[in-house]
This record gives C-alpha cells, structure tokens and sequence, in this order.
C-alpha cells in the first residue's frame, strides 16, 4: 500500500484513524471493531464488506 495513502484514509463509519496489518493484508478500525480488507493493493472501505473483529482482536490491533 502506498503510504501517503494509508496517512489519508480514514474509517468511512467514525472517521477515526485505521491500522494497517500488513500479515492480513487488512486496515483495522479498533473503535468500530471492523477490519477492511485490501485487495490487489486497493482498500476495500465499504462497512458492508468489512470483517467484524470480536472483543479479543479489536484489543491486539
């Protein structure tokens, strides 16, 4: 992922900041417990796509 890209890409549901996990290939919003997975380098922000994170995997990401 292009990192002047991650600095501007927000959550599309709080707005809050997202964490890229490079492993999972996913970006990771700890308040919303979602995670949005990125595809061929293309983050895929829409809340209907995004994986729910249970209570223990909010806490580690």
């Amino acid at each position: 992922m292009d990192a002047r890209l991650l600095e501007i890409l927000v959550c599309p549901v709080c707005k809050g900041p997202l964490q890229h996990h490079k492993a999972q290939s996913e970006l990771v919003c700890r308040p919303c417990r979602l995670a949005y997975a990125i595809k061929d380098d293309i983050p895929v922000m829409l809340e209907s796509e995004a994986r729910q994170l249970d209570a223990a995997e909010a806490e580690q990401a």
